[in-house]
C-alpha cells in the first residue's frame, strides 16, 4: 500500500514534466512559425507553378524557290547571321543579269539627252539663221515689188501717149507679177523658217525637262534601273535563309529538293542566353508584387544547387482562363469559385544563362521578395 502510494505522486510529476515539455515546443514552435511569418514568410511570395519561355524566331523564306542544301540539323546550335539553308539561286541570278544589262542600257540613254542637248542647241541656232535669211529674202522681195510697180506705172503712164509699146508694158505686167510672187513666196519661207525654230525649241525644252536639275548619275530613269538592279540583288542574297538570332534548332521542316513558298515556316531558333520565367501566382499573393522586385529561382533541371536571380518586369493583363480557348462563363450555370493565377513575366540574369542555359517549357520555383 504505502509503494503505490509513492509511485502514484512520481508518475504524475513526470505527467507533469512530459505536458510542460510539450507545451514548451508547441510554444515555440508556434513563436517560431509566427516569427517566420512576419519576419521572412510575409516577405516572399513562391510558387512552382512557373516555366521556361523565350520569343523565338521563325525561320522562314522571303523567295520561293528549290531547296539546294540545308546546313543545319536539329537541336544544332547556331549563331546569329549564320547560313541555315540555300535556295537555289539559278533564276535570281538571271534576274541580276537583265536588270544589271537594263542599268547599262538607262545610263547610255540619259548620256544621249546631255548629248543631244548641244545637238538641240545648234538646231536652234541653225533655225535662228534660217529665218534672218528668210527675212532678207523678204526684204529683197520687198524691193523688188516695189521697182516692178513703178515700171508698170510708168509704161501705163507713156502707153496712152504711143510712146511705150504693147510688148513693153506686158513685160512690165508680168515683172510686177513675178515679183508679187515672189514676195508671197519669200514670206512663206519665213514662216516656216520661224516653224522649224519653234520645233527646234520644244525639241529642246523637251530634253532640257528629262536632264534639267540632276546630274546623269541621279536621273529618274538611272535610279529606277538601280532600284531595279538592288531589287534583283536583294532577291538573290535572299536565296540564302540565315539565322535571324542565335539559339538552337528546333521543329526543323525542310529537306534538301523541297519546294518551298514565300512565309512557308521552315524551322524555328528557340534563344538559350535571352529565355524568361512566366510563374503563375495565385490572385491572393500579388498584392504586394509589383515590377522590379528580386527573384531567385530554381530549375529542376539543375536542382537546388543552382540559384538564378532575376526581376519582375511585368504582369500580364489577364489570367490564364481569361485567355484559354473556351473562356469560363461564370455568369450562368452553378458557380464554384476558383483562386485564379495571373503570369507574372521574370527576366534572367544572363550572365546566369550563359553559364547554365534552359530550354522552353522547364520547371521553375521562383520566390519573389516582395519586401523590396
Amino acid at each position: 500500500m504505502a509503494d503505490s502510494s509513492a509511485s502514484s505522486p512520481a508518475a504524475a510529476s513526470r505527467r507533469r514534466r512530459l505536458l510542460s515539455g510539450l507545451a514548451a515546443v508547441v510554444v515555440i514552435g508556434a513563436v517560431g512559425w509566427t516569427a517566420y511569418a512576419f519576419l521572412i514568410g510575409g516577405k516572399h511570395v513562391e510558387t512552382d507553378n512557373a516555366y521556361v519561355g523565350a520569343d523565338s524566331a521563325q525561320v522562314t523564306p522571303l523567295v520561293s524557290g528549290p531547296v539546294a542544301k540545308v546546313l543545319v540539323s536539329e537541336t544544332q546550335i547556331v549563331q546569329a547571321g549564320q547560313p541555315l539553308v540555300v535556295l537555289d539561286d539559278a533564276d535570281a541570278r538571271i534576274a541580276v543579269l537583265s536588270a544589271q544589262a537594263a542599268l547599262g542600257q538607262a545610263q547610255r540613254k540619259v548620256q544621249g539627252y546631255f548629248a543631244s542637248d548641244t545637238a538641240l542647241a545648234g538646231q536652234v541656232a541653225a533655225r535662228d539663221a534660217d529665218i534672218a535669211r528668210a527675212q532678207a529674202g523678204v526684204t529683197s522681195a520687198q524691193a523688188d515689188l516695189e521697182r516692178a510697180r513703178v515700171e508698170l506705172t510708168r509704161r501705163k503712164a507713156l502707153s496712152d501717149s504711143g510712146a511705150v509699146s504693147g510688148e513693153e508694158l506686158t513685160t512690165a505686167q508680168t515683172r510686177f507679177t513675178n515679183a508679187q510672187s515672189a514676195l508671197a513666196e519669200a514670206k512663206a519661207a519665213l514662216a516656216q523658217a520661224q516653224a522649224s525654230r519653234g520645233a527646234a525649241i520644244g525639241s529642246r525644252d523637251v530634253n532640257t525637262a528629262l536632264i534639267s536639275g540632276l546630274p546623269a548619275g541621279k536621273n529618274p530613269e538611272v535610279v529606277a534601273a538601280e532600284a531595279r538592279l538592288a531589287a534583283a540583288e536583294l532577291a538573290l542574297s535572299r536565296t540564302v535563309l540565315r539565322a535571324p538570332i542565335a539559339g538552337v534548332i528546333s521543329k526543323k521542316n525542310v529537306q534538301i529538293g523541297q519546294q518551298v513558298q514565300v512565309g512557308a515556316p521552315l524551322m524555328a531558333i528557340v534563344p538559350t542566353t535571352s529565355a524568361y520565367v512566366d510563374a503563375n501566382f495565385k490572385e491572393v499573393q500579388l498584392d504586394k508584387v509589383s515590377v522590379g522586385q528580386p527573384v531567385t529561382l530554381t530549375s529542376d533541371l539543375y536542382g537546388g544547387g543552382v540559384k538564378f536571380h532575376g526581376k519582375v518586369v511585368g504582369l500580364s493583363g489577364g489570367t490564364g482562363s481569361a485567355f484559354s480557348l473556351i473562356p469560363a462563363q461564370n455568369a450562368s450555370g452553378n458557380w464554384i469559385k476558383v483562386v485564379q493565377r495571373l503570369p507574372v513575366r521574370i527576366a534572367l540574369d544572363p550572365a546566369e544563362l550563359k553559364d547554365h542555359p534552359l530550354r522552353v517549357g522547364l520547371s521553375m520555383k521562383a520566390v519573389i521578395d516582395v519586401s523590396k
